[in-house]
């Protein structure tokens, strides 16, 4: 394991304890998440090493990593992916100025293959090679290994997405600079995270499924993004609600709670319904660089 002695965000060396959370999707190993003493940011900590870490992602039910349909909840999820993945092509059309697009973190490849048919002149980067097999097998998209994201010259992309990506960032500031250095001058950021904020979160707590540890290292609120991206030069334009994710959340929470199916649509429902107080489950972040 290793322990993360300098906060991700604010680099603060001093925590308080906040929630131990069980991984119930695979090793179902408990975890802690930490909340920096300085800007409040919230972490899992200690965390597997790097060389450790997939280890923690090798199963069928790790669904951003497939394309099962076993069981209700990956139905569903399989169910409303086409329309997901419109919805995530009509943003980055409405907010960027260009087309060249850099996917970070693509896992199958569905989100790129649906960019690049729509216009996009889209590149995407995935660590996982059973991911990138995958992605050329049934989406025809050629994945690029991480270590690329250091090969491109700067200013190469309009767009960069990262489409619940962020949290698994393993060098969170380290990757964010670079992939500042990637973006234009009037190139979009588009972030996608769970948002702990949300009612969702408050109602499950430690059996919040999105806090999925220690696959997600990072649990983010909006004041956290904003921080830490306006190190890096960039300021917040606009905050895009994901609805769909507070049900697959809240139906994943209840069966590691051994609850509802009922109750999951309910709180799904109710955690929607709360957003203008709370926030979504999930929500897409799109930065731009501050207007001097």
């Amino acid at each position: 394991m290793k322990f993360i002695n300098e906060c991700p965000v604010c680099l603060h060396g001093e925590f308080s304890p906040y929630l131990t959370i069980t991984d119930h999707m695979i090793s179902k190993e408990s975890f802690d998440v930490v909340a920096c003493q300085g800007c409040g940011f919230h972490f899992t900590n200690p965390i597997p090493v790097q060389e450790r870490i997939g280890d923690y992602y090798k199963s069928e039910d790790y669904i951003s990593h497939s394309s099962t349909k076993k069981g209700l909840v990956n139905w569903l999820y399989n169910a409303v992916r086409k329309r997901t993945l419109a919805q995530k092509v009509a943003w980055v059309r409405a907010f960027s100025t260009g087309s060249r697009l850099l996917d970070v973190g693509s896992g199958t490849g569905h989100f790129l293959s649906a960019a690049n048919a729509g216009g996009f002149q889209g590149k995407g980067i995935e660590p996982d090679q059973d991911a990138r097999e995958f992605a050329l097998k049934e989406n025809r998209v050629d994945l690029l290994e991480l270590n690329e994201l250091y090969n491109f010259p700067t200013a190469s992309f309009d767009a960069i997405t990262m489409w619940h990506v962020l949290e698994h960032v393993y060098d969170l500031r380290k990757d964010v600079e670079r992939m500042s250095q990637l973006l234009d001058r009037d190139g979009r950021f588009f972030i996608a995270v769970p948002n702990m904020n949300a009612l969702d979160a408050r109602v499950y707590r430690e059996f919040w499924a999105a806090y999925d540890v220690p696959r997600h290292l990072y649990h983010f609120l909006q004041d956290d993004l904003i921080r830490l991206f306006t190190q890096f030069g960039f300021e917040l334009e606009k905050v895009l609600p994901m609805k769909y994710d507070s049900y697959y959340v809240s139906m994943l929470s209840e069966q590691y709670k051994g609850g509802s199916i009922l109750r999951a649509v309910l709180n799904g429902w109710r955690s929607n319904r709360a957003a203008k107080s709370y926030g979504y489950s999930s929500q897409v972040y799109v930065f731009c660089r501050k207007k001097v």
